[in-house]
């Protein structure tokens, strides 16, 4: 055999060794030659587990990123429409009944699901009445005149405790979370409110609950996480605390600070409990004690403030009428703040 003849057959062998021949073709298909896989592999030379010989391991994409099926889109829309059913219909039952006339109310069962008869009776049989405007606009003062003092309560107190280095900062915020873990009770915070002379004013309506602890938490971790070179060029440009307050903190914190406003203003819409507590007046009663009384009582108060029939029978158009009302401001509202809850609250949360 020549030299040439004897290194092309050295060369065929080793490359059906390597790859081209049976040996190879084993080694490659991972297969044994009685069709088994070699103890410890998958088909396609994979590891248990995902990974592939050698270590690496194959990459998988997350549920989330995978092509929906039909059947989960499927359950998906059915699911928000059970959802959207089951928030918008109990509230189209109210307003319906509420602008349905009491005979068709009653002829439908007591609920009507559309107005075949539409009267604003119950509406003008509510806001008409002896002090029903006169609580409208005491609840209106009190939440913009609530919501203004404690936004600019909270405000200050926040960022003083977001502030390195102020002296007794740390024991006012334990002494500021104790007060939320432990709330005063009920005969403690009357006898205080009485000590202080606020007892029958609309400021004891107001500044017993002037800080909401949850509301400071959140914008001291907002302020937290504002960076901090702002605060050193705004010092060595010479602005003060609250230049750089009023220039710096507020307008980068407009997202937050709506949403706490709205907080405030729906607390001191739907607060009844303090006015009836505090107010010995009926005829100073916001229009959510008023409407609470309506409700649990069918009474309202008198032009000389005591509680009289309004209603001889409290229908329940008048009812629903009083649900409506107490409810559509906030819906209106809503929308115009909605934006700024996941910048602002979760945010804030977040970073504290």
């Amino acid at each position: 055999m020549s030299p040439a003849t004897g290194a092309a057959a050295r060369r065929a062998k080793d490359s059906g060794t390597k790859g081209g021949g049976p040996k190879g073709a084993r080694a490659k298909g991972s297969r044994m030659p009685n069709g088994r896989m070699p103890k410890g592999r998958m088909p396609g030379g994979r590891m248990p587990g995902g990974r592939m010989p050698g270590g690496l391991t194959k990459a998988r994409r997350p549920a989330w990123q995978e092509e929906p099926r039909a059947l989960t889109t499927a359950g998906k829309v059915l699911a928000l429409v059970l959802i959207t059913v089951a928030v918008v219909a109990p509230f189209w039952v109210v307003l319906a009944t509420s602008l349905s006339s009491s005979r068709q109310v009653t002829a439908d069962g007591g609920y009507s699901l559309w107005p075949r008869e539409l009267s604003p009776h119950a509406f003008h049989q509510i806001l008409t009445g002896s002090t029903a405007g006169r609580a409208l606009v005491v609840s209106l003062l009190l939440v913009v005149v609530g919501t203004a003092v404690s936004l600019a309560a909270t405000v200050l107190l926040a960022y003083a405790l977001a502030r390195p280095g102020v002296i007794g900062g740390g024991w006012v915020l334990k002494m500021t979370l104790i007060a939320f873990l432990f709330p005063p009770g009920i005969i403690p915070a009357y006898l205080v409110v009485d000590n202080l002379g606020l007892i029958d004013s609309y400021p004891s309506l107001v500044l017993p609950v002037v800080v909401d602890v949850f509301n400071l938490v959140v914008l001291r971790g907002f302020f937290q996480g504002l960076p901090g070179e702002l605060f050193e060029a705004a010092r060595l440009d010479g602005a003060g605390e609250f230049t750089v307050l009023w220039r710096i903190v507020l307008p980068l914190s407009r997202s937050v600070i709506a949403v706490v406003g709205f907080f405030y203003g729906v607390t001191y819409w739907n607060d009844f409990f303090r006015a009836l507590f505090y107010l010995n007046d009926p005829g100073r009663w916001p229009l959510s004690t008023l409407l609470r009384l309506l409700v649990t009582q069918g009474v309202t108060a008198d032009a000389n403030g005591t509680t009289a029939s309004a209603l001889q029978d409290t229908s329940r158009t008048a009812l629903m009428a009083t649900i409506v009302l107490a409810v559509v401001p906030v819906l209106v509202v809503y929308p115009f703040v909605q934006r700024f809850f996941t910048k602002g609250v979760l945010t804030g949360a977040v970073k504290s």
